[in-house]
């Protein structure tokens, strides 16, 4: 069973401030042990990089927008005082001639001290905040900033290899309009001698531009779930919206809808780099991260043990704890059910034990909600919480799992988008899960320890549920009966209710 953690003691707000090529952002987190949540988001685009090709230094316009902005910030974390503010700069400042003279004035005038990272040290926070949102990622990572791109080799924990590109749109030479076969010789030009070291079939792509790049490709495939997170592309899915987006003009871009306005000018030389990367390194599959610096840099100042904790498990145990009445039902719950689905062939492999844990500690989330209402509420946010470490398709088997933890129906909301994320087998499995869930919550009366005193397992091709002696009253009422009932129906098994032998 996995473990559980002691009610999040180390709970703790954290900012981070960006101070990127192209915008910079403050980021004030929620830190509830393993699991972030984002408690306020602030952008400035300002573009600080857009004149490095060119003069070496930073844009002056770029200058006087980002001191504003971080001002401002400054003033948003006197109020909020955070627990822990870290700070980073990234490419342009880095290189820029003026980089240092922009932070001392930044420092002066904001009372900012802001950290430039290292290319190296860029590369290695992008890789840890891949890995802060997927534990399980593989590959190489490609973190597009406004002037630089990093590509870091993974191990499935930590970058083991990476190296820094001046590959972002303002290095290629935006706003300019792209000269698609120029910029592409340039690209290939970069990629060419690093293609053995970090060919891969995997690609975890971070950064705003090809997020902008993903949402886009949702619109064109009619995708039902705007999550851009562990959004997934096919190779060729990839190259075909990339290639799209630089045949357009700034006109044609401004007439999609859902695009950053403020991407019009960078966005068909982030596409290339994509393309190219694709076709360079062997991609098959693009997985896009909505971590990265910023996320690794919070996750590396975290406790080693609160960094080996599973961001899924966290995540649902986080959310329920601030929606639910009490930490230890899920668990428990947890406990009581696995023996019965221990004998049950998977339908997600070796992720099973780790879906059906989250599921669990999600028990208690509509605990507050209106009853009337819980089942399509809890099922809305699951589909949608910003908890990090699932796919699409494991997000969509808890948010049913969590809507046949309260409803009896055999359809959840949104129907149509269930069906093109989850095959037969696994709907059915999530109906089983949350009708398992919702016995065991109301058997015990959502007590953990009277969960203790009964069972519920295969038994000889039937579903056998049980008490200890003394306890067979648990088994009376028509409730109980009828969500046993439920649960042997999904599960296409006969009940049998009973003492334990």
């Amino acid at each position: 069973m996995w473990p559980r953690a002691d009610n999040h003691p180390d709970s703790r707000l954290a900012a981070v401030i960006d101070v990127g090529s192209n915008s910079v952002r403050l980021v004030i987190y929620r830190v509830d042990g393993r699991a972030l949540w984002t408690v306020y988001n602030e952008k400035v685009v300002a573009g600080l990089g857009k004149d490095l090709p060119v003069t070496g230094r930073l844009s002056a316009e770029g200058v006087e927008a980002a001191v504003a902005a971080l001002r401002r910030f400054r003033a948003v974390l006197e109020g909020w005082r955070a627990d822990q503010v870290l700070t980073a700069a990234t490419a342009a400042v880095r290189e820029a001639a003026d980089g240092r003279a922009f932070l001392q004035r930044v420092k002066d005038e904001a009372g900012l001290d802001v950290r430039i990272l290292s290319g190296d040290e860029e590369a290695h926070y992008a890789a840890l905040g891949v890995t802060a949102g997927d534990p399980l990622a593989k590959g190489v990572v490609g973190d597009l900033g406004g002037s630089s791109l990093e590509l870091i080799r993974l191990n499935g924990k930590a970058s083991v290899e990476g190296v820094t590109l001046p590959l972002g749109p303002f290095a290629l030479g935006a706003p300019k309009p792209l000269d698609v076969e120029r910029i592409r010789r340039a690209v290939d030009e970069h990629l060419a001698p690093l293609a053995g070291r970090f060919r891969s079939p995997e690609f975890h792509a971070v950064g705003g531009a090809w997020r902008n790049l993903a949402l886009l490709h949702m619109q064109l495939a009619d995708y039902p779930l705007h999550v851009a997170h562990q959004y997934e592309m096919s190779r060729a899915d990839a190259i075909d919206v990339s290639r799209f987006v630089e045949r357009q003009s700034r006109t044609s871009l401004e007439k999609i809808q859902g695009l950053s306005k403020k991407r019009f000018d960078t966005l068909p030389y982030s596409a290339l780099v994509l393309d190219r990367l694709i076709e360079r390194l062997g991609i098959e599959r693009i997985v896009i991260s909505a971590y990265g610096v910023r996320e690794g840099m919070l996750l590396e100042a975290m406790p080693p043990k609160v960094r080996e904790r599973d961001p899924l498990i966290a995540g649902c145990e986080a959310l329920t704890s601030q929606r639910g009445v009490g930490p230890d039902l899920g668990p428990a719950i947890e406990a009581w059910i696995t023996p019965l689905f221990e004998g049950l062939p998977p339908v997600f492999g070796e992720r099973e034990p780790l879906l059906i844990a989250a599921a669990c500690r999600l028990a208690d989330l509509g605990a507050r909600l209106h009853p009337d209402h819980r089942d399509a509420l809890v099922f809305e946010q699951v589909l949608r919480a910003p908890i990090a470490g699932m796919s699409h398709p494991e997000r969509a088997f808890l948010a049913c799992v969590a809507f046949s933890r309260h409803s009896s129906a055999a359809a959840p909301p949104d129907m149509s988008a269930v069906s093109r994320l989850l095959t037969p087998d696994r709907r059915q499995r999530a109906r089983a899960l949350g009708s398992a869930i919702r016995l065991a919550a109301d058997l015990s009366g959502r007590n953990p320890v009277l969960l203790e005193k009964s069972s519920l397992r295969l038994n000889a091709g039937r579903l056998h549920l049980s008490t200890l002696a003394g306890w067979e009253d648990m088994l009376l009422g028509e409730q109980t009966a009828k969500r046993a009932q439920t649960l042997a129906q999904a599960l296409k098994l006969k009940l049998e209710m009973g003492r334990a032998a």
